[in-house]
Order: C-alpha cells, then sequence, then structure tokens
C-alpha cells in the first residue's frame, strides 16, 4: 500500500529508509508523529520522538498521525475531512497489519482502531486521500484498490 508524503519536487517528507540505506533524515513536524520502523528481529510503530537512528533498522517510513496509541485512539484528531485512509497498525510485539478505509474522518478511524476486540496497540495514518493504495495477494486471489493519482513509495508486508 502507499507509504509516506512527499513534497511536490516529489522528495520524501521524513524518514524514507530502504534496504538499510537513509534515503531523506527524520524531520520534527507535527503530522510527522510516527514511524514504522523494520529491523531483521521486528515491526515497530515508534512515535517520532523514540526512533534512534542507533536501531539495525533495515527500512522505515515516516508518517501519521497517530491514530492509536497504548489501544486508545489519540484525542485531538481532525473529526471533519472524510476521505480514503491506509493505516499501518501493530497488536503486541510480533504482530503488524496493514488496513484500507473508505470515507472517514481520522477521529472516526482511531476510534473504529481502538475497539477493545481488536487489539490494537498502536495504530499510524500513511499518506491518505487520493494517494490510497492496497493490493493484497491471498489464498482466494488478488484484491486491489487503485490510487487516485500517483504513489511515489509504498509498504508490503509479506510473510517470513
Amino acid at each position: 500500500m502507499n507509504g509516506g508524503y512527499f513534497d511536490p519536487e516529489n522528495a520524501p517528507v521524513g524518514l524514507l529508509i530502504s534496504d538499510g540505506k537513509l534515503i531523506a533524515p527524520l524531520r520534527k513536524a507535527r503530522l510527522l508523529s510516527g514511524v514504522l520502523a523494520v529491523s531483521k528481529a521486528r515491526i515497530e510503530l515508534l512515535r517520532s520522538g523514540e526512533y534512534s537512528s542507533r536501531k539495525n533498522v533495515i527500512a522505515a517510513v515516516q508518517s501519521g498521525p497517530f491514530l492509536v496509541d497504548g489501544g486508545t485512539a489519540v484525542a485531538g484528531l481532525n473529526d471533519t475531512k472524510s476521505a480514503r485512509r491506509t493505516v499501518v497498525l501493530t497488536s503486541g510485539s510480533d504482530r503488524a497489519g496493514i488496513g484500507f478505509s473508505s470515507a472517514v474522518t481520522l477521529a472516526e478511524l482511531g476510534e473504529i482502531l481502538a475497539m477493545p476486540n481488536l487489539k490494537i496497540q498502536r495504530a499510524l495514518n500513511l499518506d491518505g486521500g487520493s494517494s490510497s493504495a492496497f493490493w493484497f495477494n491471498g489464498e482466494r486471489g488478488v484484491t486491489s484498490i487503485a490510487e487516485q493519482k500517483t504513489v511515489r513509495d509504498f509498504v508490503v508486508i509479506t510473510l517470513k
């Protein structure tokens, strides 16, 4: 699915690491509240302030806003603008997932993902709106939702 944000010149906005190579540095910005960081041992969702370049990260993307933290919806999320959304989430230290939603606000998506039966610990919004795209290849075939404008980078989760 689609990844992080880009500026008008198509340069990444915020941390971007691919194959262990730093493409763009970590940035401090209100919107860029989280980092999806992947090492050989795990996938983590970190607050931007929790990220350390000393971690042995092989892939990372900085995005935001955080939607769920500690199993609770983050307060103060936009509750007026509905749009397509993509999200990466973790449930415990050994489970991660990605998701796509249509026409919800950030606040609504945070509330949905914080439902107790889902057991989601952290959830981070990725670049959304018309950049939202999702592709899944499973036992029942391919499911895909095409982007409405060009996606500059993407997040892929595969089984080991």
